[in-house]
């Protein structure tokens, strides 16, 4: 009978819906502010280059930003988890994809803002995006790389 129940529990287990998530490769969430439209324009951009996106609106984006260590004043416009790193704001996807081909041992990157001509953005670029590193131990966070 235990025997039984177990078989039966373990294939019950097997076909419940998971919850949805982006750990998969090149699969990402993103979370946003419900009312922001650049936000969707990046995440069109991502697909755009290969990436699955799930996109998700909340009205807590700070928070979740503040948990995954980004600093208050590099936060971006949006905050996207993908393969175990942290993504804020509209960075360009050769940096995103220098991030994961690195796998550096750091929490993840941000552009801070809402640079005019980044990805999902309107406009001409007129300035050179600074993208930085977050850390995961604390220290400072340091330029990444730079488009």
């Amino acid at each position: 009978m235990q025997r039984r129940t177990f078989l039966l529990a373990g294939t019950a287990a097997l076909l419940l819906p998971l919850p949805a998530t982006a750990d998969g490769p090149g699969r990402a969430m993103l979370y946003k502010n419900p009312q922001c439209g650049c936000c969707e324009g990046y995440a069109a951009y991502l697909r755009e280059n290969g990436f699955e996106v799930d996109v998700k609106a909340t009205n807590d984006l700070a928070e979740i930003s503040r948990k995954a260590g980004v600093p208050e004043d590099l936060e971006g416009c949006h905050t996207m988890f993908i393969d175990g790193y942290v993504v804020d704001g509209h960075v360009p996807v050769n940096v995103v994809r220098k991030l994961l081909s690195e796998k550096p041992a750091i929490a993840g990157i941000t552009l801070p803002g809402m640079p005019m001509g980044s990805p999902g953005m309107a406009g001409t670029k007129t300035e050179i995006f600074t993208i930085y590193s977050v850390t995961k131990d604390g220290k400072p966070p340091a330029v990444y790389a730079t488009e």
